[in-house]
């Protein structure tokens, strides 16, 4: 445990290193990015030590993973992220654990969101998802709502009860305008979040960048990256 809570501390401190270097290169406050570790794969002793070393934000994208190591680590300090794409029939487990739901992407996750959260007693913030390789309607590859459907759907949850809209969130497509393109396809989530700001001022929250290219993603004014591999290792494939 000491070897691997030994790495844990080298790793972050890696990406550590590189946010403030990110953030000092685009006249940012460090305080300003708030660093996600993605833990998915990775058991309850990772969280753990994650928890020791500091780390207060952790995600996760599948429900049968996340609900048992949520459970496992519910004494720790942490706000949970589900960052994965999400079934309506997880709806209810995923509102169990899940402080925030980034994967906002179509009035019926809306809908079923708000009705257990509701019943749970608890508000759920949530970051629509936007999909840069949609074009301006349909859903992009790897989900996500087009640009063009951001306003309708940041009104469904702000007017949704147990919902809370905090911002808009999105994944360096890998089709279309954008590809090979990160920092400009965080540049224009940007400009969406702006306008969004507009109509919804509460919704600051720009989640943007992974381990592979979070320094574009500082530089474009992301106030969230994801950050999974960088810290806890290369995952193995999952069968």
């Amino acid at each position: 445990m000491t070897d691997r809570k030994d790495e844990l501390a080298a790793n972050l401190a890696k990406v550590e290193e590189r946010i403030a270097a990110a953030c000092a290169a685009a006249g940012r406050r460090r305080e300003e990015v708030t660093l996600i570790v993605v833990t998915k794969t990775y058991p309850a002793s990772d969280v753990r030590i994650l928890a020791e070393l500091g780390v207060r934000h952790v995600a996760e994208n599948r429900d049968q993973d996340a609900a048992p190591k949520a459970a496992e680590c519910a004494d720790l300090p942490l706000t949970w992220h589900f960052v994965g794409q999400l079934q309506t029939n997880k709806v209810r487990s995923v509102v169990g654990y899940a402080d925030l739901v980034q994967s906002v992407d179509r009035s019926r996750l809306v809908t079923a969101l708000s009705k257990e959260a509701v019943r749970a007693g608890r508000e759920i913030g949530c970051l629509i998802q936007v999909a840069l390789d949609a074009g301006e309607s349909g859903r992009g590859e790897r989900g996500g709502v087009a640009p063009g459907g951001i306003e309708e759907l940041a009104d469904r949850v702000a007017a949704a009860e147990g919902l809370r809209l905090a911002g808009l969130m999105t994944v360096a497509p890998l089709t279309g305008e954008y590809a090979g393109r990160e920092r400009a396809a965080f540049e224009r989530l940007m400009d969406l979040s702006t306008h969004l700001r507009g109509s919804h001022p509460a919704a600051n929250m720009v989640s943007a960048g992974m381990s592979a290219d979070l320094e574009q993603a500082v530089a474009a004014g992301a106030t969230h990256v994801r950050v999974g591999s960088a810290v806890l290792g290369v995952r193995a494939r999952l069968g």
